[in-house]
């Protein structure tokens, strides 16, 4: 993992009695990811997908670990519409926000683990990351999502939404929503669901 400042706040997540959580983003757009079905010998089955519009769902989220406690899910969703000057994927803005309703939500301390995307280590973010006592940071090796356990998730997700075909960014903005709400609540390891949604 790369260098963070955990040492100058205590060795370790177990010393400031502190959430870990890893971080992630992910996106979808309506042109839905191939998926395996049923179907008669012979008889391919297809999915008609609108050429209407496009756009993309972005997701950012945290799973945040604690010995003791329930594993949560907490995340927030943007919808990218194309339109002109609108914003194409989270912010450092909104990252920081995230991590606001975390702290918020889990009452302690955060150890965060997220890759090296420039948005998660550029001026502003550092500068956001230092404004906030309670954060501690550290970063992934490159190209390791098999380390992320975010990645399982928005794994776990497209595979529900394989052979889907909305209409609209706000058809599947729905689905997913959805689909997030019935897999926390069914998991084996007790997600809890947090909707954090921006506006």
């Amino acid at each position: 993992m790369g260098e963070g400042d955990l040492a100058a706040r205590g060795t370790t997540a177990r010393d400031q009695d502190a959430w870990i959580c890893f971080e992630d983003e992910a996106g979808q757009s309506l042109r839905p990811p191939k998926a395996r079905t049923w179907s008669r010998r012979g008889c391919t089955p297809t999915v008609t997908v609108s050429g209407r519009g496009s756009g993309r769902v972005n997701l950012a989220g945290l799973v945040c670990l604690k010995p003791g406690q329930r594993t949560r899910l907490v995340y927030r969703m943007m919808i990218y519409r194309r339109r002109k000057n609108e914003r194409k994927g989270f912010t450092e803005t909104d990252y920081a926000r995230l991590l606001d309703a975390a702290h918020q939500q889990l009452g302690g301390p955060i150890v965060l683990i997220w890759d090296n995307v420039n948005t998660h280590v550029d001026t502003l973010m550092r500068s956001l990351i230092d404004t906030r006592p309670w954060l501690t940071v550290f970063y992934l090796p490159t190209y390791a999502p098999e380390l992320n356990p975010v990645e399982t998730v928005w794994s776990h997700l497209k595979r529900g939404l394989g052979n889907l075909a909305p209409c609209t960014l706000d058809d599947l903005a729905a689905v997913i929503r959805a689909a997030d709400s019935s897999r926390c609540s069914t998991a084996p390891t007790s997600w809890t669901p947090s909707w954090h949604t921006l506006a």
